[in-house]
């Protein structure tokens, strides 16, 4: 075959998907319009999950597994916007790593809402202004996100989904050259990550909190000698040019993120559920309430301790575990828990990233 017949070939596949894409859409629209008069939510993320995992199983080659995720993200994206519009409201403005995050989740089909503050993309979730959030929870070099949890303790929402973002920090700046450069601006995490190399390159020069990284790459779009520390995406929206790629401290640097909304999600086969409970500061009481964890098999995937408000040296315990509340095992293991603290407070399960 010849060029000519192989690009024939590829026509007649291409018609050939439309097709049976728009067949699938059909389907999707009788969906919805079950789920309109059962009174399902649109957005199941447990039945999202179960089609990338049976999709990247059963995947052949020769597209890669994350090929294949990222050509279903905006299929399912698409079909969710034929059942009912979607409101995502994330941590702004538009490019910084929430934002990333959120486009990795839902695709390209929905609403965004930019929020200045974490803290508003949980009132937008509370109030119905957007019908799930997105928000940072933990950074591998820096640790918690110390204002998500704290508001997770209050806020009457649940996790229904995680996902996790290699993080690469750019240097961003109309400047020629390092020597050029008066100020730096990033959000502190984005600092943080870049510690060492700022003391390495620039060990004279200011640096300064921004709300975000993509309000740091705005400010440094206006002047040459500010560099803001963000995405190669914020610096594409702000045409800010990269003076220097890749500054993070940490090759490995990844944040992980939080679906928060007002409905709980079903299990799947690899599910995670999140708690934070109040205990008494007594010796030997943390291990009686996790006690229950190990007897029955379930693997704790992190533990934090966050300082409770209203009462001073008292920690809230913030715990991950392995497995769905609704399965038997964590279902005992969340009720002897709950028997052994003041207070618990089952955050969500969902389907694991």
């Amino acid at each position: 075959m010849n060029l000519d017949d192989w690009r024939s070939r590829i026509n007649d596949l291409d018609n050939q998907i439309l097709r049976l894409l728009n067949q699938r859409a059909e389907a999707v629209l009788q969906v919805g319009d079950l789920k309109r008069r059962q009174g399902a939510p649109i957005y199941a993320p447990e039945r999202e999950a179960e089609i990338f995992r049976r999709l990247t199983t059963t995947n052949s080659g020769p597209l890669t597994a994350e090929a294949i995720g990222a050509i279903w993200r905006e299929v399912l994206s698409a079909s969710r916007a034929l059942e009912s519009p979607m409101t995502i409201a994330y941590f702004g403005p538009q490019a910084t790593f929430t934002h990333q995050a959120a486009l990795r989740r839902f695709g390209a089909a929905v609403d965004y809402r930019p929020t200045r503050t974490i803290d508003e993309v949980f009132d937008d979730v509370v109030r119905e202004r957007a019908d799930f959030g997105v928000v940072p929870v933990e950074n591998s070099t820096e640790g918690a996100v110390n204002v998500t949890l704290d508001l997770l303790i209050d806020a009457n929402v649940v996790i229904c989904g995680e996902l996790r973002l290699n993080i690469s920090q750019q240097l961003l700046s109309r400047a020629g050259e390092l020597a050029e450069i008066k100020r730096v601006l990033s959000h502190p995490q984005g600092l943080a990550q870049c510690r060492r190399w700022l003391a390495e390159h620039l060990p004279n020069v200011a640096t300064e909190q921004a709300l975000s990284t993509a309000a740091a790459a705005e400010l440094a779009s206006a002047d040459p000698t500010v560099a803001a520390i963000a995405s190669d995406l914020a610096g594409e929206l702000y045409r800010v040019p990269i003076l220097r790629a890749n500054i993070e401290d940490n090759p490995n640097n990844s944040t992980r993120f939080l679906v928060v909304g007002r409905h709980p999600s079903g299990p799947t086969a690899r599910d995670k559920t999140s708690i934070l409970f109040a205990m008494r500061n007594e010796p030997g009481t943390l291990y009686r309430i996790l006690e229950p964890l190990a007897r029955l098999g379930i693997n704790l995937t992190k533990i934090e301790s966050r300082p409770a408000k209203q009462r001073p040296w008292e920690y809230v315990i913030f715990v991950d575990v392995e497995g769905h509340r609704d399965t038997p095992q964590v279902a005992s293991a969340l009720s002897e828990i709950g028997e052994r603290t003041l207070f618990l407070k089952v955050l969500g399960s969902y389907p694991a990233g």
